[in-house]
């Protein structure tokens, strides 16, 4: 049996929100008789949809929540783990027998808090990398600053570019590059999806929807002053208020994003699988594997970078999967822009629906798009989404190995209704966009 963690980056590092629903992608990864870990408890009728998917018996699956904490179960507090009361909890659990008969803790984040929780229980060695993890390697391993230095050491080539831990140095760097590219990306040290991501420009014809910048400024020019002014009031944000180094990089104008995944164990390093991220307003829209529509030099170019980067991680003591993330230039030539050593997003995505459910390399060939709802979209509840689906005739049919297949729960949050993540499996490029577009018209603006 497993014990499986469904937590996300601490909040000493990141503070986030409510996470409930993203933290139960988890579910996709067990298997029977596990016991999983959440901050509240699981949707059930996401536990039922998902592991009628996975052809596990949700009834096996044993579900413990740690007590609240301070963030009142949206999501899991770190300290709660270590908690007297919650291990005993545990260990009630597994039974006199049962720590002996845990094969795993696989956790989202690779948070010290559960390298301590697995040696309180006398597991540590099921936590791969625990001695690193409890250490604080999880915040070390996921810093876009670090990864810069990392990369540097391997060998890996990134995007021209500086790690700053001061306004100052942020103004020089910004000032440098604005002068060779006319545009940079302004990077927080911890953040995903574009989120931490700002696009400084001079040059308004540079301003793209197409990469993973939530944010945009546009500089009235790229002098000493200006780029000063810009700095007094974004320093704090970039920063995270003088916690974290800043990344600042040339903006690469009509790149591709991809990424190739990888796994460190005891064993070595392998390659897992490889995607393309797409954005849409600077938001991450959606993502497709395997990696389609790349010819074999950048391939080759993404797999060994990747490898080296995920040597690299290894050797400092990570153990798990990581993403390595990169960009393909106009001309052929792959740049990698950060790391991801944990969990990421896309795990679920090749791992189980794509390779176990969907078998995209069986004959004949298939791909997984995962998409964000739309922000102009209203689903009122996961009822209203799964008949659309059935009445549109989309559902996943694994004769056809097409359809779709929802990767979170659907839980409306307010009078906006819900935004969740949901799969389709398709053939060729026209499928996904034809179910994209039956379901834009149908959630467009109506609850």
């Amino acid at each position: 049996m497993r014990i499986l963690i469904g937590n996300h980056i601490d909040p000493a590092i990141r503070d986030r929100k409510d996470l409930r629903a993203w933290t139960q992608r988890v579910l996709w990864f067990a298997r029977d008789g596990d016991l999983i870990v959440l901050s509240d408890e699981p949707d059930p009728q996401f536990l039922h949809y998902a592991t009628s998917f996975t052809d596990v018996d949700p009834q096996t699956l044993r579900v413990l929540i740690p007590p609240a904490g301070s963030h009142a179960g949206l999501l899991l507090d770190p300290e709660t783990l270590i908690r007297d009361d919650f291990l005993q909890t545990v260990r009630g659990a597994l039974g006199d027998d049962g720590p002996e008969r845990v094969d795993e803790v696989f956790a989202l984040w690779p948070s010290a808090s559960v390298a301590r929780f697995a040696a309180a229980l006398g597991i540590r060695a099921r936590f791969a990398g625990s001695d690193f993890f409890a250490q604080g390697g999880g915040e070390l391993v996921n810093n876009k600053a670090t990864f810069r230095a990392l990369a540097a050491g391997a060998g890996v080539p990134t995007p021209a570019g500086a790690v700053c831990r001061s306004g100052g140095e942020a103004v020089c760097a910004t000032v440098s590059l604005l002068g060779e590219a006319g545009a940079v990306v302004v990077k927080q040290a911890h953040n995903g999806a574009g989120v931490g991501n700002q696009l400084l420009l001079c040059d308004p014809r540079l301003a793209s929807d197409h990469v993973g910048a939530r944010h945009l400024y546009h500089l009235a020019d790229g002098g000493r002053e200006t780029v000063e002014a810009y700095w007094r009031q974004r320093w704090d944000w970039a920063s995270a208020h003088e916690r974290f180094p800043v990344v600042i990089e040339e903006f690469v104008p009509e790149a591709r994003s991809i990424y190739s995944e990888h796994c460190a164990d005891s064993e070595g390093t392998r390659p897992t699988e490889s995607g393309e991220l797409l954005y849409v307003g600077r938001r991450l829209s959606h993502q497709i594997v395997p990696l389609r529509g790349v010819d074999d030099g950048v391939r080759s170019q993404l797999l060994r970078g990747g490898g080296r980067l995920a040597d690299t991680y290894r050797a400092l003591g990570y153990r798990g999967h990581l993403s390595a993330d990169a960009i393909v230039t106009v001309d052929g030539r792959v740049l990698f822009t950060e790391v991801n050593a944990q969990v990421s997003g896309s795990l679920h995505i090749y791992q189980v629906i794509a390779h176990r459910i969907v078998d995209t390399a069986a004959a004949p060939r298939r791909s997984v798009v995962e998409y964000h709802t739309a922000p102009t979209w209203a689903v009122s509840d996961a009822d209203t989404f799964l008949k659309a689906v059935d009445e549109l005739g989309y559902g996943y049919d694994p004769v056809t190995r097409t359809g779709v297949i929802v990767s979170m729960p659907i839980i409306p949050v307010g009078a906006e209704g819900a935004h969740f993540l949901f799969c389709v499996a398709y053939g060729e490029e026209a499928e996904h966009q034809a179910i994209w577009d039956g379901l834009d018209s149908r959630f467009r603006g109506h609850a």
